[in-house]
């Protein structure tokens, strides 16, 4: 596996990590006032109204994660190689989509859609440069 693939791998499990953390906040921390306002949110009783939608988006999250994960641990074997890096291209696109759609819908959460989707970008970019060297 070309150093390309790896360091882009790399990327792209760092964003999946950052995906993980923000399942914990949408889907298991969300009623804490320190997590609800960090995603802009005015009050206890419009964070209880959104829980369900957010619940519902941090699983999103979480298998975004898991389809980079996974992408990773196939792509370092050499039979599925292949199989593992298009689930890790799908994963860590999916991911710069979603963070795409967030600065487009909500520009106040700009940074929170860097965060999201800069790792990722950087991954793709470098994993396809592996590709086109190989």
């Amino acid at each position: 596996m070309s150093t390309f693939l790896i360091v882009g791998s790399i990327f792209i499990g760092l964003a999946a990590l950052i995906h993980v953390f923000i399942f914990y906040m949408e889907s298991i921390a969300w009623t804490a006032p320190g997590t609800w306002r960090r995603f802009g949110i005015a009050s206890q009783e419009d964070a209880d109204t959104i829980q369900p939608m957010a619940y519902n988006q941090g699983f999103y999250n979480a298998f975004l994660a898991v389809g980079a994960f996974a992408g990773i641990i196939l792509a370092s074997s050499p039979v599925l190689q292949q199989a593992g890096i298009a689930l890790e291209l799908f994963a860590a696109l999916s991911m710069v989509l979603a963070a795409t759609v967030l600065i487009i819908s909500s520009p106040k959460l700009a940074r929170a859609a860097v965060l999201q989707g800069a790792l990722p970008l950087i991954g793709i970019i470098l994993v396809v440069i592996g590709i086109a060297s190989a």
